[in-house]
């Protein structure tokens, strides 16, 4: 793999010509200084050079590079404060992508552009020979900091980026250069090196089509493109989701997302879709592939530990999203509005209308327009359903281990026990028919505990050491012949109301600075905001987006 970190299923390093040789060098040395600078921007920096860090601040604007140029959009204050912002711009005309990538289509520019951002991200971190991704560090007040430059790294999925921008005008790429210093002294011919050398490597070998691997941009391409015309298929065709033949769900570790290997795993298996359960889905270029559908409804995922329930709905959830060729789950898709769901203790609500779940609370409180601080398991998970259908979604994905227990169901014995009048909670299993009857929100969901989802279920599947079973008849027998238990009355036939709300976005003013330096968390002025239980949530770009 190298110093360089790469990521994702695909050897993007390998289609990068005349990339240079062997690994990042990261020991800081000291700059070359050359007799004479090539550009302008490059002879500012030496200009500049040991003078104090506010100098920097002249060099906003725009710097012509010589067939392409350097858009310096934001300068930090001081080497400790968050990078600069730059871009650099090649005109199309020169860059010589295909037009048909360009402005073909949307999915053809975000693969484009997925391809050319993984690229650019290589040859700064050491696909040149040299790794810019890298700050100086060490030697205290008086020591060398800052000087990596950076683009987005995207890991296994291709997703909608604004790192990287093509039109049919100009094809620039977005980055983040520290700017360099000693102290607060600038080190001009340093930063010269690094945007002489660095930046200059990365724009001939990223932005030029000529540069580029066209067989692999070509299948980059063609493979997400298939990818977004499955997903696209699938509410004609009556499905909430589809895992293709051959499919590789397994991950190498739960912090490593590339597909596991028979390396790795000796027993590893590739899904096979039941005979009853298989269709077929004809793609624009990988023709007509053949896999798993799950029809709209309700769909339950069954079978003992350790057997692969899990891994297949996580699978789904991401199913929302592209990935790279060679992630192993290209032909596993789900309707793009379905979300995840989950209970969430200790989550704040703000005016949010529960009541198709929640309701009598004691002393009367009202459950139509409903607030806390610090919502129970039940109460979250309640929220998050009315929330996810306020935004749209048609489809939940539901695994039994990260829910509230008094939220999924209630038996015979607790209810006679609990008279219903006493109980504020009306259990997702009253609500699960309704929902997709009356709502059309389908919900598949792991479930291991109790069977008297059996009766409501429009789909069952066994998994059985990683293989797929249908056995929706079998469990129809069984709700016949065993029967839950439950009162007539338990079973709701009204979903409730869903309010639509609008967001008021002077709501949404920070006291103070907002950012995101990880996936899980969001910092909004003094507030932390918990991004943990976001399970669909897979790169810390989207965090930043949504701050």
């Amino acid at each position: 793999m190298g110093k360089g970190g790469k990521k994702g299923g695909y050897p993007w390093w390998e289609h990068i010509k005349g990339k240079g040789g062997g690994g990042a060098d990261d020991s800081h040395r000291a700059p070359k200084r050359k007799s004479h600078y090539d550009t302008e921007l490059e002879q500012w920096f030496v200009k500049i050079d040991g003078k104090g860090y506010p100098a920097y601040k002249d060099l906003i604007g725009q710097w012509d590079m010589g067939g392409w140029s350097v858009f310096i959009d934001k300068v930090q204050s001081d080497p400790y404060a968050p990078p600069s912002m730059i871009r650099a711009r090649v005109p199309m005309a020169k860059a010589g992508f295909p037009a048909e990538y360009v402005t073909g289509s949307r999915i053809q520019n975000i693969a484009l552009v997925d391809f050319i951002t993984r690229a650019f991200s290589d040859v700064l971190a050491g696909g040149s020979g040299t790794d810019w991704t890298a700050a100086a560090a060490g030697g205290g007040w008086s020591g060398s900091k800052g000087g990596d430059l950076k683009i987005d790294t995207p890991g296994q999925y291709v997703l909608p980026r604004t790192s990287v921008v093509a039109t049919k005008e100009f094809l620039e790429a977005r980055l983040t250069l520290a700017l360099p210093a000693r102290g607060r002294t600038i080190e001009g011919y340093r930063a010269a090196e690094i945007v002489g050398e660095g930046l200059k490597q990365a724009v001939h070998s990223a932005l030029r089509y000529e540069a580029l691997d066209k067989s692999a941009l070509k299948a980059h391409i063609e493979a997400v493109v298939d990818q977004d015309s499955l997903r696209s298929q699938l509410d004609a065709k009556g499905l909430c989701a589809f895992v293709g033949n051959g499919s590789v769900l397994p991950r190498k570790s739960g912090v490593d997302d590339r597909p596991m290997t028979k390396v790795d795993e000796p027993n590893l298996v590739l899904f096979s879709s039941p005979a009853s359960m298989e269709v077929s889905i004809d793609l624009p270029y990988a023709g007509t592939v053949r896999g798993m559908g799950i029809k709209k409804g309700i769909a339950l995922i069954i079978g003992g530990g350790f057997h692969g329930k899990s891994t297949l709905l996580q699978a789904l959830q991401v199913g929302v999203y592209n990935k790279v060729k060679g992630d192993g789950r290209e032909l596993v898709s789900c309707d793009p509005a379905a979300v995840k769901i989950r209970a969430e203790d200790g989550r704040y609500i703000q005016r949010t209308d529960v009541s198709p779940f929640i309701n009598n609370l004691p002393f009367g409180q009202d459950t139509t327009c409903f607030s806390t601080g610090d919502a129970s398991g039940s109460t979250s998970q309640a929220a998050n359903i009315v929330e996810a259908m306020e935004a749209g979604a048609t489809t939940f994905l539901v695994d039994e281990d990260t829910c509230a227990t008094n939220f999924m169901i209630r038996d015979a014995r607790m209810q006679a026990l609990v008279a219903p009048e006493k109980e504020p909670i009306t259990a997702f299993i009253q609500k699960v028919g309704p929902l997709f009857s009356q709502k059309g929100v389908s919900t598949v969901m792991v479930i291991g505990g109790t069977g008297d989802f059996f009766e409501l279920a429009d789909t069952v599947i066994m998994m059985e050491k990683y293989a797929a079973v249908d056995m929706t008849e079998e469990a129809r027998k069984i709700a016949a012949s065993m029967p839950s238990g439950l009162p007539a009355a338990a079973r709701s036939t009204d979903f409730g109301t869903i309010r639509p709300r609008k967001v008021k976005h002077d709501g949404l003013a920070s006291t103070g600075k907002v950012s995101s330096k990880s996936m899980r968390c969001i910092s909004y002025g003094d507030t932390e905001i918990e991004l943990t239980f976001v399970e669909q949530l897979v790169e810390v770009t989207q965090a930043r987006a949504i701050a």
